[in-house]
């Protein structure tokens, strides 16, 4: 057998006739969706100019960049910009607090998405159904400017709505902007009050295309609503919930900070707050603003995307391994 897929594979490369045939195909088929073709020039020309030309950039982590003298012209110094990183007291926080955050969003809001893509899904009431949709969906359409006053109101120390229900009970205030150990909690809580209404509304997509005779030939077996979605519904959309987890884990390295400012704007740029709130994306910015290092600030950057780039490779690998059809590529 091995030794017929061999011969096979020279047979593709080495023959003439095989390439000929294929290579007519590929034209024949350009061919004949060009429209499609046509249509995807003004994308790839937009990806090209925003995405790749911008690549010619990664030189700058590599060099003392100075702006008068430019990328090409910049003294060439290695790797000595990775090894500030690396050898800084922050490298390891920042990293640790990147992935431990990414991995909860990833995981505890997933989980709890479809949990309400379910719930909303078994609604007999559909408008009901519409209004907790647009109910659950509205956080994601505030910026995290707006977040971050929604969540001052609530724990700001003197006028904060938590605070005044403590007082209430007779308990003392807490100052939640003074220490970082509330924090660990207070920025999962909010990353998935505001982005669950997203994925909950893919997963819901994914559980309307399924078609209503499997419940119904389970509801003739006897099967209740529990077994219903634990045997048909979540087997059925977890190609959905494969494609979203692909998509997060090339971000799991990344911390939101580009996409509107989490941690920046959430913890008012508190310095006591840092041991929980700094993260790679915050870590770049000080870096830019505070030491006006262009230099240590690409290969940070450098090194996240790195990451994250094997993070979705190998993500992509294991579901292959499991699942060929989900697999990305």
């Amino acid at each position: 057998m091995i030794k017929t897929l061999k011969n096979l594979k020279n047979l593709k490369v080495n023959n003439p006739s095989y390439n000929s045939i294929m290579s007519k195909s590929f034209f024949k088929e350009m061919k004949k969706n060009k429209s499609f073709y046509i249509m995807m020039i003004p994308g790839l020309f937009v990806l090209f100019l925003f995405s790749y030309i911008p690549m010619v950039g990664v030189l700058i982590a590599f060099k003392n960049y100075s702006p008068s003298k430019g990328i090409i012209g910049s003294e060439w110094v290695g790797f000595k910009n990775f090894e500030f990183f690396f050898k800084s007291i922050d490298a390891f926080s920042v990293t640790i607090n990147t992935i431990s955050y990414n991995l909860v969003f990833l995981i505890i809001g997933l989980a709890i998405s479809l949990m309400f893509a379910i719930l909303i899904e078994q609604l007999s009431n559909k408008y009901l159904a519409s209004f907790y949709k647009s109910v659950i969906l509205i956080p994601y359409l505030f910026s995290w400017v707006v977040v971050a006053y929604i969540l001052f109101a609530f724990l700001s120390p003197d006028k904060g709505f938590i605070n005044y229900v403590l007082g209430l009970f007779g308990k003392e205030w807490i100052s939640w902007y003074g220490d970082p150990i509330y924090w660990r909690f207070i920025i999962p809580i909010s990353y998935i009050w505001k982005n669950v209404g997203y994925a909950m509304i893919i997963l819901i997509a994914g559980i309307t295309g399924i078609s209503k005779d499997y419940y119904e030939a389970a509801e003739i077996d006897g099967a209740n609503k529990f077994q219903q979605t634990v045997k048909i519904t979540i087997p059925m959309i977890m190609p959905i919930v494969i494609t979203l987890v692909l998509i997060s884990a090339g971000k799991i390295f990344y911390a939101n900070f580009g996409d509107w400012g989490m941690f920046y704007t959430l913890p008012k740029q508190s310095g006591i707050l840092l041991p929980a709130t700094d993260v790679i994306d915050t870590y770049i910015y000080r870096s830019l603003k505070d030491m006006g290092d262009f230099g240590i600030s690409s290969a940070v950057g450098f090194y996240q995307s790195c990451v994250g780039c094997v993070l979705v490779l190998v993500s992509n690998y294991v579901v292959k391994k499991f699942d060929s059809e989900s697999s990305i590529f």
